[in-house]
């Protein structure tokens, strides 16, 4: 089957064809523009050169999360029209997970990071064997302190790899964890690895319609946030829930 894939998280945009775990197509930019100007000419393209239409794809998937509430939102929504349009099954998957297979053929503990602001990364840890991945936590929002006390004392080959990669591999260096950087043409999101988690979510039979396809934030956006603590009373934000006295 072939998987149209598309990948928004981050800076970069990206889009690929992906047949039998094989790339047929694939197309990447990383030139600051936005999202919205660049992703469905690029994938215009990408099919007319590839002499593919949307009724030769079986099933279009996207990275649906963490990452960038902007870039996620614009990569869900070109995904449901796409998907209603042409009357295809969607599949959003990890972008953890996707990245991850960039480095599946090395051997030892994968670590996909991805920079989350407020001292965090938006991590998830997998271990790769053969070519393939097992995921060892879930998605998550965490303090390079606390993945790093995780992967202390493991034996087996650390590879990192993200866009938050090269701030995780310093951190991790300089506190006594031995780990890799993905070499550079591996170190970043791409929609091949998109696809290829793509199929093995449609074979545990997780696809869905435009409808049921949502975006995976880990976290409200700061905005959000702000607006939420705004709009909170002070003394239900700052004071701890106390039992109201009786009467007697």
């Amino acid at each position: 089957m072939k998987i149209l894939a598309l990948e928004t998280s981050a800076k970069s945009v990206s889009c690929a064809v992906v047949e039998d775990g094989a790339p047929l197509a694939s197309a990447y930019q990383c030139t600051g523009l936005t999202h919205s100007r660049t992703l469905l000419p690029m994938v215009d393209a990408m099919l007319k050169n590839a002499d593919l239409t949307l009724d030769d794809i079986n099933a279009i998937a996207i990275a649906a999360g963490p990452g960038s509430f902007t870039g996620l939102r614009i990569g869900i929504a070109a995904v449901k029209g796409l998907a209603w349009a042409a009357d295809k099954p969607c599949l959003g998957v990890s972008t953890l997970e996707a990245m991850a297979q960039n480095a599946a053929h090395i051997d030892g503990l994968i670590v996909g990071a991805m920079d989350a602001r407020r001292a965090q990364v938006y991590n998830a840890v997998f271990e790769a064997k053969g070519g393939e991945l097992t995921r060892l936590t879930p998605d998550r929002a965490i303090s390079l302190e606390e993945l790093c006390a995780q992967l202390q004392g493991k034996q087996q080959p650390i590879t990192v790899l993200g866009d938050g990669g090269v701030l995780c591999y310093r951190y991790l260096e300089e506190h006594g964890v031995k780990c890799s950087l993905a070499p550079s043409m591996l170190l970043y999101q791409s929609a091949v690895g998109v696809g290829l988690a793509a199929e093995r979510a449609y074979a545990r039979g997780e696809a869905a319609s435009a409808q049921e396809l949502l975006p995976v934030y880990l976290r409200p956006a700061q905005a959000e946030s702000r607006i939420s603590a705004s709009s909170c009373p002070r003394s239900v934000c700052s004071s701890p829930t106390r039992p109201r006295a009786t009467s007697r």
